[in-house]
């Protein structure tokens, strides 16, 4: 069986379970395990599905295997917090040896986050090494390094999650800060040496493209403005809906633009599904115009990959190479002000490709230019004054200004931003305000985790009564970043 093509190989049945509604959530289906070969599966749901007292989810039930689809934790006694989480590593451990299902095989074992989400997520998976950087689990650190240098080098990028319907996108390029969160364990320069090869191969995912471009145009992850300059957007090639939230999908495109599907998978890629960030009027999901933007976390990201390989290149004393990188990542560091600071809200934004401006949204990705020491000092204060103004709550930082109902939006709370709020601030000497960020957060956690016996995915930091929500799912618990964040921050 072509793993890639799996459930596209049974999109008859699997569109009428989607449509059917057999199970509360549509990822359940993405993440089955067919018993039997799909072309059998096939014969057989063909013959049946006309046959008197047919039953669909009968059918899929003797079929496909759910083993392991939800992560259930249950704790007979309420433990410190602190203990609680050191349970969790071993119990969000997965290995995946060979191919099931959906699921891609990996060289090593690594931490799920829980809840729904039961295989490796590439960006998750920083926020998860921070805990296991304090926790000592150093070994682990290393697996979901070895992890992401296998699938750059297998498939050329790190997919959303390790399944075969994320191939068409990635997530926000950690790798090379992954190697710097090694690096202050192991203290060994050769680690950037090891895994160079693997860097460059990022790189030309993030950068494919780039050679055909004509000013004022985009391809895949590339943009060329019309002044000539390049920047980077999110992107996915494919223009149907999402197998895990398949009819979501269907009925939110309707009265839609034509690349409704793209946009919303780019989006996914991001990390950021979704936000009235990607949408043209601020409210509707239908105008999502995410094709249509280069954004500022990312573009700070690729700079921190730049840099990360001129580095690599200076120790090798490849002077070439080093050059070319640390020219790429000095004008990229350029544009980043050029394109994304605001001079008059005193915040970075996303850069519009078709208006040439800055859209309006003002969100909490304008944390990356100071947790990159890329913004100047008079740039840091303005932020700072902004995300205290306007986005620390008592429960936290939120993501947007805007209540739109979208869980990427005020008034959830998530774990990265907590942790690029506080070390932001440390940046550039604001400790008072990185102090409150980590108490609200932390004390939100706490609070939740007390009457609960659970860390979440989010957080509501407004009503610090309620537990979270809003969003496209219910609220998860594990939490794999909650918990790696939560003890950075209650270790700094």
């Amino acid at each position: 069986m072509n793993k890639q093509l799996y459930i596209n190989e049974m999109q008859t049945l699997f569109d009428e379970v989607q449509r059917m509604k057999i199970f509360e959530d549509q990822k359940m289906m993405t993440d089955a395990v067919p018993l039997f070969p799909v072309n059998e599966i096939n014969s057989k749901y063909e013959k049946e599905k006309s046959e008197e007292g047919f039953n669909l989810k009968k059918f899929v039930s003797s079929n496909f295997d759910f083993l392991g689809a939800k992560i259930s934790i249950q704790r007979e006694n309420h433990l410190p917090i602190n203990e609680h989480i050191e349970k969790l590593w071993d119990e969000l451990t997965r290995s995946a040896y060979e191919e099931k299902g959906t699921l891609l095989k990996l060289p090593k074992p690594y931490v799920v986050p829980g809840g729904r989400f039961n295989e490796f997520f590439y960006w998750d998976s920083y926020y998860i090494m921070l805990g296991l950087q304090v926790s000592g689990r150093t070994e682990m650190m290393e697996n979901i390094i070895e992890n992401c240098s296998y699938l750059i080098q297998t498939v050329g990028f790190v997919p959303n999650a390790s399944r075969t319907h994320f191939l068409s996108r990635s997530q926000p390029p950690y790798f090379s800060l992954m190697l710097d969160l090694l690096f202050e364990i192991i203290n060994d320069e050769n680690i950037y040496i090891k895994y160079y090869d693997t860097l460059e191969k990022e790189y030309a995912f993030w950068m494919n493209g780039e050679e055909d471009l004509e000013n004022g145009s985009t391809i895949k992850r590339v943009v060329k403005t019309v002044d000539g300059d390049i920047l980077n957007r999110y992107f996915d090639a494919e223009n149907e809906p999402r197998p895990e939230s398949y009819l979501i999908d269907i009925e939110d495109s309707e009265n839609a633009g034509e690349e409704f599907y793209r946009n919303i998978r780019s989006a996914c890629e991001s990390g950021w599904d979704f936000s009235s960030r990607w949408f043209a009027d601020g409210e509707n999901i239908q105008t999502i115009e995410i094709l249509n933007l280069a954004e500022v976390d990312l573009n700070c990201l690729l700079w921190h990959l730049e840099n990360t390989l001129a580095k690599s290149s200076s120790l090798q004393n490849m002077s070439e190479k080093e050059n070319y990188y640390s020219e790429r990542a000095s004008k990229r560091r350029q544009m980043i002000d050029i394109y994304f600071w605001d001079e008059n809200s005193g915040i970075y934004k996303d850069y519009h490709t078709k208006k040439q401006t800055k859209t309006p949204s003002e969100h909490i990705a304008a944390l990356y230019p100071l947790f990159l020491k890329l913004a100047n000092k008079e740039q840091a204060e303005y932020v700072a004054k902004n995300i205290e103004e306007k986005f620390l709550y008592q429960g936290g930082l939120v993501t947007t200004t805007k209540n739109s109902g979208q869980q990427w939006d005020l008034p959830n709370a998530w774990a990265p931003y907590q942790w690029l709020g506080f070390q932001s601030m440390k940046n550039y000497g604001f400790e008072e305000l990185a102090g409150k960020i980590k108490k609200n957060w932390c004390s939100n956690v706490e609070r939740v985790y007390k009457n609960t016996g659970k860390l979440m995915e989010k957080y509501n930091a407004l009503d610090i009564e309620t537990v979270a929500g809003g969003g496209e799912y219910p609220n998860q618990d594990g939490f794999g970043w909650t918990n790696g964040v939560y003890l950075k921050l209650k270790n700094n």
